[in-house]
């Protein structure tokens, strides 16, 4: 191709990618989307997704500069969101081909766009649309391989580096434990320097953003577990999950039934004012091998409700509180649509309806009492009763039916908030 040749492609182009622009944010969207249907090690939890997102739209906004101002895509470096994605799969052990699958398959998806928004110019020959084709698969595909193999370098530059932080041993040990297979518990205990023959409480520790200073909210993870554990003088099991987040185990007596202290601990706010704390889902004490595995599995659970939750969420979520409601996470739509059907309008995030509502779980609590609500509630008989009407209008029939399936959609409303209730019209 000529140099004139090449520059009409250029300038064709650059108008095409300043249509595009405008939907960067649908388009980044889509290609999330594709990513987790596509590529099964890619499909996050939420703050994995929250990272994959980050970075897809930073390269896509990079790859939208380079065809638009027409420079070199091995000057321009690799995005940060997408060079932190790459270190964060590296620490969670997802291969990278994994991220270079998403790259092949986010080029198609960018090209197949960009083409369109060329072949809807009307000034555009159909000669002239094949030569700006020619030119923005060159360009594009000359910035996918720069910034792949910037990538590589840093996935495998931390990979390495993970590798030496975290002893294998000790994590195949405890995969080991969860999984349920025959163990030698005796010389699991000794690798691990914990003892399995004792009653466990599981935890969950994750920050919902990266720190500036890689290492530093492991520290902070692994001083407040030690914190928590200190409370009952019980030992306790560290296994960082990635530089942000851990799955934690702490011996407790036998007959603990009341975790407030440990709660106290594990919740208590940053030493620094604005500094962020960390978030904590917690299972429930169990004994023995089975139960390191159950009291895990709940803390799991706990945490899929506090992630449901979003930023309205206590600082520790605990399975005791939330188990019910946990197995409404499993498919927040149909959840959503369960609430809907069983509260009617009472399901709407606002305040005043939240009022109604935490009237009607306190009244039904109280068996249905009018003077025991009023008592609890701080408020006249009167005004309980006069809530209690008009709630039941807006849900459009009596509390008395459907009694079990109100008060577990009332509860979900008070835990999971907007992620279950409608918007207000």
């Amino acid at each position: 191709m000529s140099g004139g040749a090449d520059l009409t492609a250029a300038a064709q182009i650059a108008a095409a990618v300043r249509r595009l622009a405008a939907s960067r944010e649908a388009l980044t969207a889509d290609l999330v989307a594709l990513f987790a249907a596509e590529i099964a090690p890619l499909q996050h939890d939420d703050p994995m997704r929250t990272l994959l997102a980050a970075s897809t739209d930073e390269s896509v906004a990079a790859g939208l500069y380079v065809l638009e101002q027409g420079v070199d895509p091995r000057l321009l470096g690799a995005p940060p969101a997408a060079l932190a994605y790459a270190r964060r799969l590296a620490q969670r052990g997802i291969p990278v081909s994994a991220l270079l699958r998403a790259y092949r398959l986010g080029h198609a998806a960018f090209i197949e766009a960009a083409l369109s928004e060329l072949a809807a110019d009307p000034d555009c020959s159909p000669a002239e649309t094949a030569a700006a084709g020619v030119h923005l698969l060159r360009v594009s595909t000359a910035y996918v391989d720069s910034v792949s193999e910037l990538l590589v370098g840093a996935y495998e530059e931390e990979r390495a580096t993970w590798t030496e932080h975290r002893s294998f041993v000790r994590t195949a040990r405890i995969q080991a434990l969860l999984e349920g297979g025959p163990v030698d518990l005796a010389a699991t205990e000794t690798a691990l320097g914990y003892r399995i023959g004792q009653t466990h409480l599981a935890a969950l520790l994750w920050f919902d953003a990266p720190a500036a200073e890689p290492g530093e909210q492991l520290r902070r993870l692994e001083q407040l577990t030690a914190a928590a554990a200190a409370v009952h003088g019980g030992q306790h099991l560290f296994l960082p999950t990635d530089e942000a987040s851990a799955s934690v185990w702490i011996g407790v007596p036998d007959e603990l039934e009341d975790l407030d202290d440990l709660v106290k601990v594990l919740g208590a706010p940053a030493a620094t004012p604005g500094e962020p704390a960390p978030r904590v889902a917690l299972g429930r004490p169990e004994f023995g091998a089975e139960g390191f595995r159950a009291t895990h599995r709940q803390a799991d659970q706990a945490r899929s409700v506090a992630l449901a939750a979003g930023p309205a969420a206590a600082a520790v979520t605990s399975f005791s509180d939330v188990g019910a409601i946990a197995l409404l996470c499993g498919d927040l739509a149909a959840t959503r649509v369960w609430v809907a059907d069983t509260l009617g309008a009472l399901a709407v995030d606002d305040e005043d309806t939240e009022r109604l509502r935490e009237t009607v779980r306190v009244f039904l609590n109280l068996g249905s009492s009018h003077t025991a609500a009023a008592r609890t509630l701080n408020l006249h008989k009167n005004s309980v009763q006069y809530r209690i009407a008009k709630a039941e209008a807006l849900r459009g029939r009596p509390f008395r039916t459907d009694r079990a399936d109100i008060e577990l959609a009332l509860r979900a409303c008070r835990v999971l908030g907007p992620a279950v209730l409608r918007p207000p019209t």
